[in-house]
């Protein structure tokens, strides 16, 4: 059966392959319209999986909110080439529009939603990969329900986006900037109540080896500020040489601060006053949540110094912050 130019331009139109590789799939199916789709469809699977083990750090971050909902997605591929390409963007768009009228549970639910065309979101995203020869994948999806929803895509890049969910409808402008300082900021849960137990057991444990480091490192540097070394010169065995070479410290010296350091990090760090430790350590993870929980950090949207909570309560006092969601390639 011979084909015609008319033949390969629908069925670009239907899946948005290639005209080589619309034509070949037709001479393959024998002018099979559903055959062609396949083939190309079965193309598609086939890159992806020569494809596997590469990095998809472009891409497109797409938001929606209607009625209470909003849904945020991300279409990841492996170059900016691809990702700004036109046929891209519109199938990101697509997906989310989907995501928006499905509401899936998770992000296995949203790949099997059907398309406007019958096919699935995985589908979609296969025929897409065949299409381009990159990897393309369904890197991201969630789903905020509240009373009132803001959105944010950062603009210039469209590889950043975010959702944050209030009891109540807000002042616009206030929920735009909220929305941005999630996208910004990046905070880890929306105040020191709601973070993660895990998060804070492990920043209470840094903080705890941090503050008897520190301490160790005190006792260490006045040990060798006395015996008259300069504890720049023998901070490691790399410098302790190199100094020794350039004549700032002798054999001798190096040492003496080796002993130093061996002997006093040992007897400091067996005596080092626990409840103190404790309080620093506590004192440390405070100002870890002022800076990471939504609400203490600083509110970037404003001139002068106020946190995320007193500007939301200023703009009204009933307004409560109730879920956010975040989605960076970039991170």
């Amino acid at each position: 059966m011979a084909m015609t130019a008319a033949d390969v331009m629908k069925l670009r139109k239907m899946t948005s392959a290639g005209m080589m590789d619309c034509k070949k799939a037709l001479e393959e199916a024998a002018g099979d319209f559903n055959k062609a789709i396949e083939i190309i469809r079965e193309k598609g699977k086939l890159v992806a999986a020569k494809r596997a083990d590469r990095e998809t750090s472009e891409g497109a971050v797409k938001t929606r909110v209607s009625g209470g909902k909003g849904v945020i997605v991300c279409l990841g591929c492996e170059t900016d080439f691809v990702s700004r390409n036109a046929d891209f963007q519109n199938l990101a768009d697509a997906i989310a529009d989907v995501a928006m009228a499905n509401c899936p549970a998770d992000i296995e639910a949203l790949k099997a939603c059907r398309m406007p065309d019958g096919y699935t979101v995985e589908q979609a995203i296969e025929a897409q990969t065949g299409k381009t020869g990159e990897k393309h994948v369904l890197a991201c999806y969630a789903l905020v329900e509240a009373p009132f929803v803001a959105e944010y895509v950062h603009k210039i890049n469209g590889k950043l986006g975010a959702l944050v969910g209030f009891n109540k409808e807000v002042p616009a402008d206030i929920a735009k900037g909220i929305v941005m300082q999630v996208a910004s900021m990046n905070p880890v849960a929306i105040s020191a109540d709601d973070c993660p137990k895990e998060i804070l057991d492990n920043e209470y444990q840094v903080a705890v080896q941090k503050t008897k480091d520190e301490q160790v490192q005190k006792a260490v540097e006045a040990a060798l500020k006395k015996a008259g070394i300069n504890p720049a010169h023998v901070d490691s065995e790399d410098h302790i040489e190199s100094n020794i070479s350039k004549g700032w410290i002798t054999p001798e010296q190096a040492d003496k601060a080796r002993e130093i350091i061996k002997t006093v990090s040992e007897q400091k760090a067996a005596n080092l006053p626990e409840q103190m430790i404790q309080n620093i350590a506590h004192g440390r993870v405070q100002k870890f949540l002022k800076e990471q929980t939504l609400l203490e950090q600083d509110y970037q949207m404003s001139d002068e110094k106020i946190s995320v909570k007193d500007a939301l309560a200023a703009a009204d006092k009933d307004a409560k912050v109730v879920v956010f969601k975040r989605f960076s390639l970039n991170d």
